[in-house]
């Protein structure tokens, strides 16, 4: 996702320069967009006002965070679009706050389609006025843009959207999975029903990897499951569990065992699937 995000700065000619923890990747795409490629994120830090992060997990972000401080400088904002802790976020601002520098969590939704189309949804968390000079930038990146509130907001906001996909994936990956048993022509179930009540962009845009059983990497299980376990820890502070949650890491536990951890989460539909093949095996 984050190439994408960069091309997309680049179109926006908001690209200044590029670092990655894989070199060749950075390398590549410095000499794909002109820009500059970066020795290391403090010197980045340092010749930009303004710095988009997308990793992985939390120890990413606060190692890139800890990698870019001797750079970073009144002025700075650090855009940090991943998926991790709300707790994480607030040391992450915390951190840049002693440099003079700001802090946005800015976590986005909309998948692979939506990094390469700029139509993301972001949900940020931070201080109005860096919201405010950040604003092109997110622009650049995706359609929705939407100050949520404080440091640690955004990321909030992005574990409810990870409990939603969850839910949803769910009941897609069963209802295909029930579709299949009937004997339906699946392609025509995904038209018929694509803009119904029941209809989602899971249904629209996952229902026909399920139909074709195939899962090329879109949201990999493994990083969803990343990201529900940041919920559950978040519910766990509050004394709650979340039953979609623990039934659904459950489940993608199954399918990483299963050799399927690097699939889309769409992959789901091969356990539902099985439901009716062990039934009708009986």
């Amino acid at each position: 996702m984050g190439i994408s995000m960069a091309r997309n700065l680049h179109k926006a000619g908001l690209l200044a320069g590029v670092w990655n923890r894989s070199r060749p990747k950075a390398e590549a795409l410095a000499a794909e967009t002109g820009c500059t490629l970066a020795k290391d994120p403090a010197a980045l830090a340092a010749a930009v006002d303004a710095l988009v992060l997308c990793v992985s997990a939390d120890a990413d972000v606060l190692g890139v965070i800890d990698a870019l401080l001797p750079g970073a400088h009144p002025g700075l904002i650090v855009i940090d679009c991943s998926t991790v802790a709300a707790a994480t976020a607030r040391d992450a601002a915390a951190d840049l706050k002693r440099s003079g520098a700001a802090f946005l969590d800015c976590p986005v939704s909309g998948g692979v389609e939506g990094a390469r189309d700029a139509t993301l949804s972001i949900m940020c968390g931070g201080e109005a006025a860096a919201f405010e000079r950040a604003r092109p930038v997110l622009s650049a990146l995706g359609r929705t843009v939407t100050l949520m509130g404080p440091t640690g907001f955004g990321q909030a906001t992005k574990a409810t959207n990870q409990i939603l996909c969850a839910g949803v994936i769910q009941a897609v990956a069963e209802a295909m999975a029930f579709a299949k048993a009937e004997g339906l022509p699946l392609e025509k179930v995904i038209e018929a029903l694509s803009k119904g009540a029941g209809s989602s962009w899971y249904f629209v845009n996952r229902a026909p990897f399920m139909a074709r059983g195939s899962f090329p990497a879109g949201f990999r299980v493994r990083l969803h499951d990343k990201d529900l376990g940041i919920c559950h820890d978040m519910a766990a502070a509050h004394g709650a569990e979340l039953p979609v949650v623990e039934a659904t890491r459950a489940q993608y536990r199954e399918l990483v065992a299963a050799g399927h951890g690097d699939e889309d989460i769409s992959t789901l539909f091969r356990l539902k699937d099985a439901l009716f093949t062990r039934a009708a095996k009986r």
